[in-house]
């Protein structure tokens, strides 16, 4: 992916921005022109809080070339509080067990690197379980 293009989805792939429908309410992720619920036009910004809970997942075990120095790793498929479900990968697991229901937080993380070592570092959001206070 070109430079100019990270610098685009920033607000999505760092903060979970994405837009609310201003005729449904609907929450929207990612952003997109047109409201997938009323197919009214939806260009509302919308800050999600990054909480939600694993709907399912799946552990990688053969990874996509820029992903093999993390096997395995898990991706799970996590519905946010406000409603859309969003792919990701967990972090931050430890020795804990993944669940279905298990509450996530988004947290930003290292993604890859594209190119040598030279090459740029793409960072974007993970989800962790909840932390404990």
């Amino acid at each position: 992916m070109e430079i100019p293009r990270h610098w685009r989805i920033k607000k999505q792939r760092y903060a979970l921005v994405g837009e609310v429908c201003p005729h449904c309410d609907a929450k929207i992720f990612p952003p997109r022109d047109v409201c997938p619920e009323c197919g009214g036009e939806a260009k509302t910004p919308f800050a999600f809080t990054g909480r939600g809970e694993i709907y399912s997942y799946t552990v990688m075990n053969d990874a996509p070339a820029g992903y093999q120095e993390s096997t395995p790793y898990t991706v799970a498929l996590v519905k946010l509080q406000e409603g859309p479900m969003v792919t990701a990968q967990l972090t931050d697991l430890g020795s804990q067990p993944v669940e279905i229901g298990m509450p996530v937080e988004m947290v930003t993380r290292r993604i890859r690197s594209d190119g040598d070592e030279r090459g740029m570092l793409v960072y974007g959001y993970k989800f962790r379980p909840v932390m404990q206070a």
